[in-house]
């Protein structure tokens, strides 16, 4: 691509930016750039000195230098590193310290001399931590400074625990962490209650100081806060913005994390495009909506003054746009989810026949269904269908353990109640009791625990499953072996999860599956449920001949919605159905009122999916369409 065009359309981003296919050719490509340091400064007899980062984002970049050092001979004998942060207070040995994350991840793998290691302490008396940190910052001083800072960013644009507010000058400090970035953490440290509230970070200036600064940033979770850092003004609101101020930095991202920025997301306003259907439809409902103007009512000038100029020239007259946007987008509206029997299926977003489907509902958690596409569930039900629900995993670390000793407490008095022997049972409920009074923050529960966690969320997901009305037949739990570690932290998917997939597919025969498609979080249980969907059904490609046959639906979360652009199907709520779909949320007793991982929403489960759901009726209100209640939408995945 010619210099000019590049400068053109990169124009709103004000500092450099580097998009990888995907976080793994992005964090290999760092790590290689990292070992070409080391070595430079190996061969000139000189020290290689480096700050780290912690979280999810370097993992990649620490695997590839582990790789590199067994397999290549790549040393780290020369490397002096300078962590950013530290939780405070904190032990080393902690399972959610820094010490422990880089450890595991990366020094006890390769041949660093553990004296070159600074991490912040977090064990120290407060009255010490000014002193400390005022060391730490002449020990990187003494050194000639660092040679290339690694840096992650979080939601709330923090780099270290540098928060909204930090001064683009700070040096190594105590700091309060944002309730954001506490509620990040919460699942490390199983509840944001035991997050702790402090850290010690390295500061912004001192990061400035760094002859190279490389920023990494993964998944469209980060791709919000990306677009603020990369083209947003500097301010204190977004740490991040100050590095626009550095001659020395890069943002490495892949394209998830990317997906926001201009010319990724809006690429009209900063260069011609090929007009594909897909963003050609993108456009125009854009365009709309920062109109806030119908669909049918854009002009020719509304296109020419909003970088779509190039579109109505080429595709025009621009009504012409307009009416065939349109036409998609009612499309995509249909009240019959598993297809209208007997009618003109050309433009409708599933098929008329078979008339009677074979449908799976994959839930990941046992309360995905319900709370996701609840309301559809009950109209496939409802229309005749012969409707599934897979709970794939047992969703047994997200109950709160006076729950367990609720339902415990019930059971010995039931049976007690029967005249039953209830000795073992009060064995039982004293150990757990026991047990709760000196858990650890994210300690793994004992068996039993986990059970009665376990059988809490199957006794609601079984009453949800009903209210849609299924039979217990049609209602199946998988407890795929990958979640069953009793931690956050799950198993790698084995064939095991694989084999159990295949089995209950081979079992339906499904015309159609209805799985989960929220991948902002690539290391959460849906996209690791969705990506075995795939393995089953790739493996049943060449011996089943139903499979080719077989449509996959994505739908999301209470969280996040398909862009209007995106949508395939959406399925209009009456009033009544949104009461009937949010009855079937309330059957989750345990996940009510206050989750033990709620996320970043303080609304109740039901309320962010009838918002959700609302919102999504809105839109297509706004842009001319029929005017319903609420919404749910699906995208087909062509496997």
């Amino acid at each position: 691509m010619p210099r000019l065009n590049l400068l053109e359309e990169t124009r709103y981003e004000k500092l450099p930016v580097t998009v990888y296919p995907d976080q793994k050719k992005a964090s290999i490509a760092v790590a290689q750039r990292i070992a070409q340091l080391i070595k430079t400064k190996a061969a000139n007899s000189e020290n290689a000195i480096l700050g780290l980062a912690t979280g999810v984002t370097p993992v990649g970049v620490y695997k590839e230098l582990v790789r590199m050092h067994k397999e290549e001979g790549l040393s780290f004998k020369n490397v002096i590193t300078f962590n950013l942060d530290e939780y405070y207070p904190m032990e080393a040995t902690a399972a959610q310290s820094y010490v422990t994350f880089m450890n595991i991840n990366l020094f006890d793998h390769i041949d660093i001399d553990k004296h070159n290691v600074h991490i912040p302490d977090g064990t120290l008396d407060k009255e010490d931590v000014a002193a400390f940190c005022l060391d730490y910052e002449k020990q990187i001083e003494s050194l000639g400074g660092l040679d290339l800072q690694v840096l992650g960013i979080g939601r709330t644009g923090h780099i270290g625990f540098n928060e909204p507010g930090s001064a683009p000058n700070s040096g190594t400090r105590i700091v309060t962490l944002d309730d954001l970035t506490r509620l990040d953490a919460a699942r490390d440290f199983g509840g944001k209650a035991n997050v702790p509230t402090k850290a010690i970070t390295m500061g912004i200036g001192t990061i400035f100081l760094a002859r190279e600064i490389i920023l990494m940033a993964w998944n469209k979770k980060k791709a919000p806060i990306i677009k603020k850092a990369v083209e947003g003004e500097m301010s204190g609101d977004v740490p991040a913005t100050y590095l626009q101020l550095s001659d020395n930095v890069e943002f490495v991202l892949d394209e998830d994390a990317a997906s926001e920025l201009t010319r990724f997301d809006t690429p009209w306003l900063v260069k011609d495009c090929v007009w594909t259907a897909q963003l050609k439809k993108k456009a125009v409902i854009w365009l709309a909506s920062t109109l806030k103007k119908p669909i049918l009512k854009l002009t020719e000038e509304d296109y020419n003054n909003h970088g779509m100029a190039q579109l109505a020239v080429e595709q025009g007259p621009v009504y012409n746009i307009n009416i065939d946007i349109f036409g998609k987008l009612q499309h995509t509206i249909t009240g019959w989810p598993g297809g209208k029997p007997d009618a003109d299926d050309t433009d409708r977003p599933e098929r008329a026949l078979p008339a009677k489907k074979r449908a799976i509902i994959f839930s990941p958690h046992p309360d995905d269904d319900v709370i996701s596409m609840g309301g559809t569930f009950i109209r496939l039900v409802d229309q005749g269908h012969h409707v599934h629900v897979a709970y794939q995993t047992s969703g047994n670390t997200a109950v709160w353990d006076d729950d367990v000793l609720r339902y415990v407490e019930f059971a010995i008095d039931f049976n007690h109640s029967t005249g039953r022997d209830t000795e073992e049972f009060k064995k039982i409920y004293a150990d757990m009791r026991k047990f709760m009074a000196k858990k650890q923050p994210n300690q793994v529960d004992t068996d039993a625990i986990r059970d009665v966690k376990g059988f809490i969320r199957k006794s609601e997901a079984i009453a949800g499953a009903r209210y849609a009305g299924l039979p217990d037949s049609h209602i199946h739990f998988m407890a795929l072996p990958f979640y069953e570690t009793g931690k956050t932290q799950k198993d790698p998917v084995s064939e095991i999860d694989v084999q159990l997939t295949v089995e209950l597919l081979q079992k339906v025969m499904p015309h159609q599956i209805f799985a989960a498609g929220d991948f902002a979080d690539p290391h959460g249980t849906h996209i690791v449920c969705f990506n075995i969907i795939l393995a089953a059904l790739n493996r049943l490609k060449a011996t089943e001949p139903w499979v080719k046959d077989c449509w996959l639906w994505m739908y999301r979360g209470a969280w996040l919605e398909f862009d209007t652009h995106e949508i395939e199907m959406a399925v209009p709520l009456s009033p009544q159905e949104v009461i009937r779909k949010r009855n079937a949320i309330f059957k989750h007793q345990s996940q009510k009122d206050r989750p033990v991982f709620p996320g970043d929403d303080a609304r109740e489960f039901w309320q962010r999916a009838e918002d959700r759901n609302r919102e999504t009726a809105q839109k297509y209100d706004e842009l001319g369409l029929a005017e319903y209640e609420a919404m749910e939408a699906f995208v087909r995945y062509h496997y």
